[in-house]
Formats: structure tokens, sequence, C-alpha cells
């Protein structure tokens, strides 16, 4: 489990890496080769992957403490964090916090930079005097803003709560939403913006 959300962690540090990506492209795009080179690209890549790690470090460290009592069935069709808290025997009440926490500084301070780098980036592409122009500049971020807003807003609902003990059940739906759904769209979107893909659909739909 502390594999899998440290995986999830990273990809809330990503989708602030593409946002600033995305913000330079539009709003500095002379200057965009020169700033996001190789090894900016390979930093930011990197420091995902270090503090995701190091930041579910701590409250996975408080987790491995708790010990079980009762019945043993998980209802859950993953790793989930309400399942361990509800099958608990000891109180939670710290480790709870301690993930509570950690969720607000990632979860919530990730989506703020990320919005705000979307909120410059939109408002630099409002005022491109051309509709070709626009119309390219909103192709290249709407893809993934569009991921941005489907991701936080389950993860959000799924782990920014001081207490997990509630509504299990539609945990479980958010979180097939956040686990299935979401990473279906990714390839979906992402395949979109490939050129050859575009051409087959075209030819799929439109018919002989």
């Amino acid at each position: 489990m502390d594999f899998i959300f440290s995986l999830g962690g990273t990809e809330y540090f990503l989708f602030s890496a593409m946002a600033y990506d995305c913000y330079l492209a539009i709003c500095y795009p002379l200057h965009y080769s020169t700033i996001m080179n190789s090894t900016l690209s390979a930093q930011l890549a990197l420091g995902s992957w270090v503090c995701s790690f190091l930041a579910i470090s701590i409250p996975e460290s408080l987790r491995v403490k708790l010990s079980f009592c009762g019945t043993n069935v998980v209802t859950c069709f993953s790793y989930s964090i309400d399942s361990f808290i509800i099958l608990s025997c000891p109180d939670t009440y710290v480790t709870e916090m301690a993930a509570f926490i950690i969720s607000i500084i990632v979860i919530l301070g990730l989506c703020s930079i990320t919005l705000v780098s979307y909120i410059y980036t939109l408002s630099t592409i409002l005022r491109i005097a051309s509709a070709q122009g626009q119309q390219k500049a909103f192709s290249t971020c709407s893809s993934p803003l569009t991921l941005v807003i489907i991701w936080y807003s389950s993860t959000i609902f799924l782990y920014v709560r001081p207490s997990r003990q509630n509504a299990l059940d539609m945990n479980k739906t958010v979180n097939t939403l956040n686990t299935i759904v979401t990473p279906l769209l990714n390839l979906f979107f992402g395949s979109l913006r490939n050129k050859e893909v575009k051409k087959a659909l075209w030819k799929v739909f439109s018919g002989p």
C-alpha cells in the first residue's frame, strides 16, 4: 500500500510539473527551450518521485504499527486506507490526523500550484489575437487540465478529510473512478494528441 500511495503522490507532483510546463510553453514561448531544458526536466521528474515517497512514508510509518482484530474481511477491491482504519483495534486518531495533514499539504498545496499555473496560462491564451492561435494553445493544455480536474476532485473527496470511518460504500465508488476511469481517460486524451490516432479515428467515424 505504501508503494501504491507513493505512486499516486508522484502523480500530483507530475501534474504540477505539467502545469508549469504548459505555463512556460504558452506564456514564455520564446524562452521555453532555454528554461525547460533537459536538466530542469530531469530535476522535476526526479523531485516528483523523491518528494512523494518521503511524504507518504510519514503516515505509512504510523500505519504499520496498527494492530487488527475481529473480522479480517477488507470490503474494498484495492488497497484502501478506509478499510485498514475500520479494521484497526487501537485508537487511530494520530494516524488519521497525520494522513489528513499530509493530504492537505500534498494534495491541496499542489492543486493550488497547478490551478494558478493554468489560470495564468488561460489568461494568456485569451489575450492571443488570432482565433487559430487560441485554438492551438487551448488544444495544448485542455487535455491535461481535464485530467487534473477529474483527478483532484476524486482524490480530495477520498483523502482530505479528518475521519474516514463513514460512507465506505461511497468511498469505494469514488476510488473506482480514481483507479480505473482516470487512467483510461489519461490514455484516451493522450492518444488524441497524436496526429496518426486522430486520422485513424476520423477514418473510422467518417466511413469509407
